[in-house]
């Protein structure tokens, strides 16, 4: 079912044991059951419905939070997710309900000492085609960097072989890095968009230039953007915006 895109493995779990997935006809509620590739799936329309009732939260992550799971006393991000902190500009239609906070989860991550557009989700779908091992979106970035004493001009100093690097020639951890657009946003920042999410992936790449990130933002996940959003605050997922 997650293979198909129907839904995540843990919601492919749960109808199954509610007994909302049919298999050429029949119940299915044993988790574990074996069918053939042929077999046809049938999801009941209790399943639809409470698909449709899973939310995805846009949040403008501030320098200080990390995405997931709190660590070395720092505050997860999903802390900023209550009515305080909703964009007065949300023009979703949602209302805010405790229930959303429910298996709401990260997809992808900010470092701690980054900030912008922090995506998290309950929708195992969206989980996937943003963060699986096949995604096909594609995240942009501006960063700020220096390049030894250099904090101004920085394009002036930094080779164009080196620029040509990190679009396309780097690798991590012995892995060759997939091809990026990278481009001069002005004299000191740089505009990423990658199509890949490795740990501290635009750091270590500019690290191999002779690159310091002295700022990180992240503007857009797919056809999705940060907007207007303030730092901080949140908004949820329209019903017309995808990924």
């Amino acid at each position: 079912m997650s293979e198909l895109g129907l839904c995540s493995r843990r919601e492919a779990d749960e109808w199954i044991e509610k007994g909302w997935v049919l298999v050429d006809g029949e119940v299915v509620d044993t988790l574990g059951t074996r069918i053939r590739p042929t077999q046809n799936i049938e999801i009941l329309p209790a399943a639809q419905s409470a698909q449709l009732q899973l939310v995805t939260i846009l949040l403008h992550k501030p320098v200080g939070y990390v995405s997931g799971q709190a660590e070395d006393g720092y505050e997860p991000a999903v802390t900023l997710i209550n009515p305080a902190n909703h964009w007065d500009e949300d023009r979703s239609g949602f209302r805010f309900t405790p229930s959303h906070l429910r298996t709401l989860a990260p997809a992808g991550r900010l470092d701690i000492d980054s900030t912008g557009l922090l995506v998290l989700t309950q929708d195992g779908r969206i989980a996937k085609q943003l963060i699986g091992g096949h995604s096909e979106v594609d995240k942009e970035y501006l960063v700020r960097v220096r390049l030894g004493e250099h904090t101004v001009d920085v394009d002036q100093h930094l080779p164009a072989e080196k620029l040509a690097l990190l679009r396309h020639g780097l690798e991590l951890d012995g892995v060759p890095l997939k091809t990026a657009q990278v481009s001069w946003q002005n004299g000191e920042q740089l505009r990423f968009v990658l199509r890949e999410g490795k740990k501290r992936q635009i750091r270590r790449m500019c690290e191999l230039v002779g690159l310091e990130v002295v700022g990180l933002k992240r503007i857009r996940m797919g056809h999705v953007t940060l907007g207007a959003l303030p730092p901080g605050q949140w908004r949820y997922l329209a019903p017309n915006e995808s990924f």
